[in-house]
């Protein structure tokens, strides 16, 4: 499931480097199209980023036939990433119920200090949905 990354992830870049049912790590070269006017990357592609992220964990915890959709994400921005920097993510569960999981997503940057926490809620969709 993690492989099977959607259209907009390939446009980031992004590069899964371990997926399992409790941890979701990945990588990303921030390059000049993701930046913003300041030469870092933009709010938005950390956003886009994360959100991706947290929905890939959450299929690696479904059911079959069960999907996901984001129902609430928060960020806290704390240092800016260069254009031209890797970062890299982390991704680990706060909950995992029958109706909605809870992922917090870090983000590194690549000298290792914390760029951003997002922390997002996804639902669980079944055929009843």
């Amino acid at each position: 499931m993690a492989a099977q990354q959607p259209p907009f992830s390939k446009h980031l870049g992004l590069r899964i480097v371990q997926a399992d049912p409790d941890c979701l790590r990945a990588e990303l070269s921030v390059t000049e199209a993701l930046g913003n006017r300041n030469g870092m990357l933009h709010g938005g592609a950390i956003m886009g980023l994360a959100d991706n992220l947290g929905g890939t964990a959450t299929f690696l915890n479904l059911k079959d036939g069960e999907g996901t959709t984001t129902i609430e994400s928060k960020t806290n921005f704390f240092r800016g990433i260069a254009i031209g920097d890797v970062l890299s993510t982390e991704t680990t569960p706060l909950h995992r119920g029958r109706k909605t999981q809870i992922w917090q997503t870090r983000i590194f940057r690549g000298d290792g200090k914390l760029a951003a926490i997002v922390t997002q809620t996804q639902m669980i969709l079944t055929s009843a949905n």
